[in-house]
């Protein structure tokens, strides 16, 4: 089972590989959240285990980075005691939070405990509207017997918004997932990308059903 570490701690960031690796993990670390979106892409881990103090952006920034097409299980460590840090952790999607200093006896339980319960949430692999199906594990969309072609860009948009079917998707969230952390701010990618992909799949492009805009917000994908 392959654990990601992200932490810029690197005293903290050798004990967890260290206890890690001898109780058979192979692990991933990464000393801040750029590195640390990148290392799960790269290799998709089992379990997250996530500091909120970053160099380069809030935890709670690679949660939302993470969740955006992973229900991988995340836990927080965190120095940070107060109850709002850690409703603010798990309303972006961690599964747990553990404050620092902790045992790591205490640690794997937590770690056991996400296992399982994740082994229980099964990720609809077809996303049906009345209008087109989406299906994640072939890559395809098809209308009717149709199938829809699509860039791999489109693709990639219209993947992130279809496994987050009813959520808001933030604008800088998915530009960091489609385009990466240098085009968190080129919002007008999106709005060409969105026209596309609403000519090639809503019955009335001009009034969508599916891929809806919450202006100044973001996207969000309803099914109908």
């Amino acid at each position: 089972m392959r654990i990601l570490v992200v932490d810029d701690d690197a005293q903290i960031i050798r004990a967890m590989r260290i206890n890690m690796r001898a109780r058979g993990y192979d692990v991933d670390t990464a000393f801040d959240g750029a590195s640390a979106l990148q290392a799960a892409a790269k290799h998709p881990p089992d379990v997250v285990l996530l500091d909120l103090g970053l160099p380069d952006m809030e935890g709670g920034e690679v949660i939302e980075g993470l969740r955006a097409w992973t229900s991988v299980p995340i836990i927080v460590l965190s120095a940070r005691h107060s109850s709002s840090e850690k409703v603010r952790s798990l309303d972006a999607g961690a599964d747990d939070y553990v404050t620092k200093p902790f045992g790591m006896d205490e640690l794997m339980a937590r770690i056991r405990a996400a296992q399982r319960r994740s082994m229980h949430v099964e990720e609809a692999p077809v996303v049906t509207t009345a209008a087109f199906t989406v299906d994640l594990g072939a890559k395809r969309v098809t209308r009717g017997d149709e199938e829809v072609r699509l860039t791999p860009t489109e693709w990639h948009i219209l993947e992130v918004l279809a496994r987050n079917a009813g959520r808001l998707i933030s604008q800088r969230q998915l530009l960091h997932e489609v385009w990466g952390p240098n085009y968190q701010s080129e919002t007008n990618y999106l709005r060409v990308y969105m026209a596309q992909l609403r000519r090639k799949l809503e019955p009335d492009p001009a009034h969508p059903l599916y891929l809806i805009t919450e202006a100044g917000m973001g996207y969000r994908f309803e099914k109908g």
